[in-house]
């Protein structure tokens, strides 16, 4: 009998063993999906644009949306990027350049914030002042179309040149009705007027690139546009993705307090929001 209970209680000590050995060797649950965010691709330029998106970006993580911010060194890519989809927006540009771009390309972009104003000014590492500016002088501005216009009114502002009445943005230098000091106009590509100081009495430049080349406009330039400049630098998307959800979320935190802050904070007047 005693030999029979031991069997008994063998046996049940196996199944035991058994059943511990299969719930240890069970599959782990699988982990509750996680929600992934929405990407968005934004082209821009560094100053201040990609700057100002920094600051958007905690933002707009708060909402669901991985702001992937994409730093571009020219005028061309960023809106041909977006027209083609690899980009979702882009941030960089004004109004009368995006317009004049768009038509001339035949690409069906629009924008949906109007952000900040950055007046163009006129550098010198050679003078002091525009009553210096010697007969025969050097001077370089932009070579697209729209800011070249631009650059030429402002000398124009500035009483260095006078234009054909009425050609407004569109001016180019065959305007130039009146040239009193006969000055050498050179057009080169926007981003490298700064490099060109050296070589040139004055250059016009853009005040992002500007920025970058450590130029303070309020302080270095020798005449600057005002602030009531039509030039408003905008978010650009394509047609029909205004109403996206991340997008409208964008141009929502791109017109809010924090941006209006850091813009006067951090850049003292070289650059204005336009909200």
């Amino acid at each position: 009998m005693k030999k029979f209970i031991l069997a008994i209680i063998g046996v049940l000590t196996l199944g035991l063993l058994i059943t511990g050995c299969g719930q240890q060797s069970a599959a782990p649950a699988a982990p509750a999906k996680q929600a992934t965010n929405t990407v968005l691709k934004v082209g821009a330029t560094a100053v201040p644009h990609a700057e100002i998106l920094n600051v958007v970006k905690p933002l707009l993580a708060k909402e669901g949306i991985d702001l992937q911010i994409i730093e571009m060194t020219d005028y061309v890519k960023p809106n041909i990027a977006v027209a083609e989809k690899e980009l979702d927006a882009n941030f960089f540009q004004h109004i009368p350049y995006l317009t004049k771009f768009s038509t001339e390309r035949n690409l069906a972009l629009t924008y949906t914030a109007a952000v900040h104003i950055e007046p163009m000014g006129i550098y010198s590492k050679k003078i002091k002042n525009l009553t210096e500016l010697p007969a025969g002088a050097k001077v370089a501005i932009p070579n697209d179309p729209t800011n070249g216009g631009r650059a030429l009114a402002l000398l124009e502002k500035a009483g260095i040149i006078k234009l054909k009445d009425g050609v407004g943005i569109n001016a180019t230098v065959n305007d130039i009705a009146t040239n009193a000091k006969n000055i050498q106009i050179s057009e080169l590509e926007a981003p490298q007027l700064p490099r060109v100081l050296e070589d040139v009495s004055i250059a016009v430049i853009n005040t992002n690139y500007a920025l970058e080349a450590k130029l303070v406009p309020t302080k270095d330039a020798l005449f600057i546009e005002q602030k009531d400049s039509p030039y408003v630098n905008i978010l650009t998307v394509r047609k029909g993705d205004e109403t996206r959800p991340e997008i409208q979320k964008l141009t929502k935190a791109l017109t809010s307090d924090e941006v209006r802050k850091f813009i006067n904070e951090k850049y003292q007047g070289a650059v204005v929001p336009a909200f």
